[in-house]
């Protein structure tokens, strides 16, 4: 009977020895090159595996990427929850959260568009998509905590708020006028939106 425990930890290690050689052959050639000028048979390749494989841990490149990325945007974000612990004001606080995300985002700003791009028009069911949603859910219930420290501020007005802050975000990070923009001058635009926002 101790067999088939062992050959299903097994497997389970070998499947995730591919899905970790996968991120890191995608993680290199999308920093590299960009996600537009990889294909999924170079990174099938790097990854020592057949693209038959990689289509089983990813379907197209558009999930590779979020396979990548879901990881640093969470970190991005919880490293954006630590921070506005510290501060006291409404908007520095929420400013806190935005902006390691942003610089996330911007580390590749091809990549980050396009993974915007697949996280808003991908298939909401489809796993890395929905992981994605959720750390943009995470997201906004960060922010929603942060303005919710103005007493003037509804719980219900902080929820609408922070919806609105993200669209405002992603609409900063992803636009195409935006692009030659540093990390420094999108924080900013965002932070002047945000601001016309709060309670006077």
């Amino acid at each position: 009977m101790s067999v088939a425990p062992q050959s299903v930890g097994r497997r389970e290690r070998n499947k995730q020895e591919k899905l970790d050689r996968i991120v890191a052959a995608a993680t290199e050639l999308f920093a590299e090159h960009g996600v537009d000028e990889v294909t999924t048979q170079q990174i099938a390749d790097k990854a020592d595996i057949g693209t038959g494989t990689l289509f089983l841990y990813a379907k197209t490149k558009g999930e590779l990427l979020l396979l990548v990325q879901n990881a640093k945007y969470a970190e991005a974000l919880e490293q954006g929850r630590a921070d506005a612990e510290t501060i006291q004001g409404v908007l520095d606080a929420v400013m806190a959260i935005v902006r390691p995300v942003v610089e996330c985002n911007r580390t590749q700003i091809d990549n980050g568009r396009t993974y915007l791009r697949e996280m808003v028009f991908g298939d909401p069911e489809e796993p890395r998509h929905s992981a994605a949603l959720a750390i943009v859910a995470q997201a906004e219930e960060a922010i929603a905590a942060a303005l919710s420290r103005d007493e003037r501020v509804t719980a219900g007005d902080a929820a609408t708020l922070a919806h609105i802050v993200s669209a405002v975000m992603f609409l900063s990070m992803a636009t195409s006028v935006n692009i030659g923009l540093s990390v420094e001058e999108i924080v900013q635009d965002i932070r002047r939106q945000v601001d016309v926002l709060l309670p006077r």
